[in-house]
């Protein structure tokens, strides 16, 4: 299955708009790359189609994930209990560093499991529950 994807660069580690089209273990070692920096950002699509886009930053061990429906749509899917609801965790979006309350925190390597899923299955809906931005 091909999937289509951007990404913070290993080199620079900086956001890279170009987008690539690989399969999903191309995309598992660059996030494995990444994850080993300790920090990253990348959006997934399928192939083919604009949306749903995922995507999922992460910061040490704490990732979000956002879910862009449409142009004008994204929902941030709620976390899983990893960080205290009223605590904060700071993830990259792009090239910011952005901070997002803990209730929407997940432990990177389930939010990782996640995207996954959503690329596999070709749907978000059942990776949880969303709240709508």
């Amino acid at each position: 299955m091909l999937v289509s994807w951007t990404a913070t660069d290993l080199k620079s580690r900086r956001f890279s708009a170009i987008e690539q089209s690989s399969d999903v273990a191309d995309l598992t070692d660059h996030f494995t790359a990444l994850h080993s920096h300790g920090q990253g950002y990348l959006e997934v699509r399928l192939q083919g189609s604009e949306f749903p886009l995922l995507t999922l930053g992460f910061q040490d061990d704490q990732a979000d994930i956002h879910l862009f429906s449409n142009a004008e749509r994204s929902s941030l899917l709620v976390g899983d209990g990893t960080v205290p609801a009223n605590a904060v965790v700071q993830v990259p979006i792009m090239d910011e560093p952005t901070v997002f309350s803990g209730g929407c925190a997940l432990a990177v390597d389930r939010a990782w499991a996640l995207a996954r899923s959503f690329i596999q299955a070709g749907r978000p809906g059942e990776l949880g529950e969303w709240r709508e931005l």
